[in-house]
């Protein structure tokens, strides 16, 4: 595998290169597929919504300004999901309201991990949003920042806030 930086690969692509696209394909489809399906929490739909993402990055891949890529893609993501959200407004709820339920595990360690999800899902979309980036793909404040529209001081009280809210939800769930 290459040892070429996300935003050079990129800058390839923009060019025309299609073939190094499966490159950041094999580097980010999980991230991206697990911040998705830790949003919406359907499989099939963020499976859906994953290939979209990498679609609409060699559609608009003459958008691309040379930024930062992780930024850039989950900006695409997200904008995929709240869009697919308000296409299907009949067939779900609305996504402020959307919740999960991961199925029972009988080992201890996995019912943790369950109470943290159906925590996790209790929280409102945007406060669910930051924490999944921040914490579980470690997209740095500053990204998180490019990606949100917003300043990363103000993006490091929203995730100091939503951890808050997640802690007092968790520990009132066991």
């Amino acid at each position: 595998m290459t040892t070429e930086t996300d935003e050079l690969l990129m800058a390839q692509v923009a060019q025309g290169n299609l073939d190094v696209l499966k490159i950041l394909f094999d580097r980010h489809h999980v991230h991206i597929f697990n911040f998705l399906y830790k949003m919406c929490g359907d499989k099939m739909l963020s499976e859906d919504l994953t290939q979209d993402v990498f679609y609409k990055v060699i559609k608009y891949r003459s958008s691309y300004k040379n930024g930062k890529f992780v930024s850039w893609i989950f900006t695409i993501a997200r904008n995929s999901l709240k869009t697919h959200f308000t296409r299907n407004k009949e067939m779900h709820s609305d996504l402020e309201n959307v919740q999960y339920y991961l199925t029972e595990n009988r080992n201890e360690s996995q019912e943790d991990y369950s109470q943290l999800q159906r925590a996790l899902g209790m929280l409102e979309t945007s406060d669910r949003e930051v924490l999944i980036m921040h914490r579980f793909h470690e997209i740095k404040y500053n990204e998180m920042a490019e990606i949100l529209n917003s300043t990363p001081g103000a993006v490091k009280t929203k995730v100091s806030r939503a951890l808050k809210k997640l802690k007092t939800i968790y520990l009132e769930s066991i």
